[in-house]
């Protein structure tokens, strides 16, 4: 017995026959259409029997969205002018030339130095002072011992100064 030719249920022609059944009834019934959109095509009338009627305009703006607009303003006003500042000193700086660069850091440079200057001095006048006087003789000994090891491809040596 062949499992893969093996017959289960209806016969081909029977399911096709079938088939062809179900696709029958199911175009023999009408199709429903749902509308999504209405359109009321009756004129409107020229004028009514009722007048008129005013209705106020009562829009109030809270503080704080005035405070925001107000702000956003003064900021984006704020932002023009560093922005106009700044397209003058990128044109100014666009045509920079070596002795104008030199005059402009010239200050600049003069202050560092002689603040450098004045730090140095402060620096050696305080060194000047001494505060320890010895007036014992001085001695100076010193020990080095040397411990070397030696283990296959690494070696060790400590130095103790005494």
């Amino acid at each position: 017995m062949d499992p893969l030719h093996t017959q289960r249920g209806m016969p081909e022609s029977e399911a096709a026959a079938e088939a062809r059944r179900l696709i029958d009834d199911w175009a023999a019934k009408p199709v429903l259409h749902h509308p999504t959109s209405f359109r009321d095509e009756t004129e409107p009338p020229a004028f009514g029997t009722t007048p008129p009627v005013k209705q106020e305009d009562r829009r109030i703006v809270p503080a704080w969205a005035a405070g925001i607009a107000v702000a956003s303003i003064g900021v984006g006003a704020g932002i023009t002018g560093i922005g106009c500042g700044a397209w003058l000193a990128l044109q100014g700086l666009a045509s920079v030339s070596l002795a104008g660069v030199l005059m402009v850091t010239l200050p600049f440079a003069g202050l560092a130095m002689a603040a450098t200057a004045i730090g140095g001095a402060i620096s050696k006048a305080r060194a000047a002072v001494t505060k320890n006087v010895f007036e014992a003789p001085v001695t100076h000994h010193t020990e080095i011992h040397n411990n070397s090891t030696t283990r296959g491809f690494f070696a060790r040596t400590r130095n103790e100064i005494r």
